[in-house]
């Protein structure tokens, strides 16, 4: 397939001889540990800026917070009076009170213990933190975790046209490590293998070799599954642009620019004995089919459907995360 190649008119494939799922090809030669090391050790040197994922941009209402924990810190999110997100530390700095069960009145975060007013404008001994929303996700920056060199923004992939897409944003939490989750999807070989009722027909076309100078990048071509016989073959690649997020971009066939973000939120601080980390994974779909427009108008009836399947695969790859964290933690485990 080419990648300028204009969609299909028909989306739907029809596999004329399908295999069974144990006389598929292997992938394990290609499935190179040092390939997958390399690339995800690429991705763990690019910049993140101090930002972190937490949560979707429609999970915080307008009259009560949010509360997270993110690298062992508690903090609380919230909307001020114009609907713009704030966040600061989720300890009142008068008696230490979880803010997260505080409620909001005209934008004013308002303590339940005492009655401490606290603004987006902060207060002494109590600094609010820089928050990011991008339409779909929500994002905070705590320098104190990440310890690199501030951005003011947050490395943002490029996505569809917001008003021409459908986004649902799922959520997991799993016993490991940001680069265990960012490992899994460094590895798209092993997609139709632990995922044989969603993907088929899998084939890694291109994956980053040495030091990826040029491209860093996996691409793959694979099929939807639909029915054993009835799929949707697509071509993929797989990003890193920072240390705790891969892009899947669909770049031909059905749903071209569509784009799946998956991104890894440590929730335990570093060195914890036994690390949880958030999967926040956002699905931007998009499509050139007229008919997609009626699709966007029923996003309300779209979103659990696609968080149910995020959800599915999540449950799989989990495993795989906290598989690969439980060995790097005890490598005396036997295999």
């Amino acid at each position: 397939m080419s990648n300028r190649s204009r969609t299909p008119r028909f989306p739907l494939a029809l596999r004329r001889n399908p295999l069974s799922w144990e006389r598929q090809d292997p992938t394990w030669r290609d499935a190179r540990p040092a390939v997958i090391d390399s690339a995800l050790k690429r991705a763990q040197a690019r910049p993140s800026g101090n930002w972190y994922v937490v949560g979707g941009s429609d999970e915080v209402p307008r009259r009560a917070p949010l509360g997270r924990t993110v690298a062992g810190r508690e903090v609380v999110i919230w909307r001020d009076a114009e609907g713009n997100l704030a966040a600061g530390p989720g300890a009142c700095p008068h008696l230490g009170a979880p803010l997260k069960d505080s409620p909001v009145r005209c934008g004013t975060l308002v303590c339940h213990w005492h009655g401490l007013s606290l603004t987006a404008q902060g207060r002494a001994g109590w600094r609010t933190l820089p928050v990011h929303d991008d339409g779909v996700l929500m994002w905070v920056r705590l320098d104190s975790a990440g310890e690199e060199q501030p951005l003011e923004r947050p490395v943002i992939p490029a996505r569809p046209r917001l008003a021409r897409s459908v986004g649902a944003v799922y959520t997991g939490v799993g016993r490991c490590e940001p680069e265990d989750i960012v490992a899994n999807r460094l590895d798209p070989w092993h997609g139709a293998w632990l995922h044989p009722y969603s993907f088929v027909d899998l084939k890694v076309v291109d994956s980053p070799d040495g030091d990826a100078s040029e491209t860093d990048a996996f691409t793959v071509e694979v099929s939807f599954r639909l029915t054993s016989r009835l799929v949707v073959p697509v071509r993929a690649a797989f990003t890193a642009p920072e240390p705790r997020t891969v892009v899947m971009h669909i770049t031909d066939g059905e749903g071209r620019d569509s784009v799946v973000e998956t991104h890894a939120t440590p929730l335990t601080a570093p060195g914890h004995p036994t690390p949880r980390t958030a999967v926040v994974e956002a699905v931007i779909a998009t499509s050139e089919r007229p008919g997609f427009t009626v699709a966007r108008h029923a996003s309300a009836l779209l979103r659990p459907l696609m968080r149910a399947t995020a959800g599915r695969l999540w449950r799989d790859d989990l495993a795989y995360a906290e598989r690969r964290w439980k060995l790097r933690s005890r490598p005396d485990l036997p295999c």
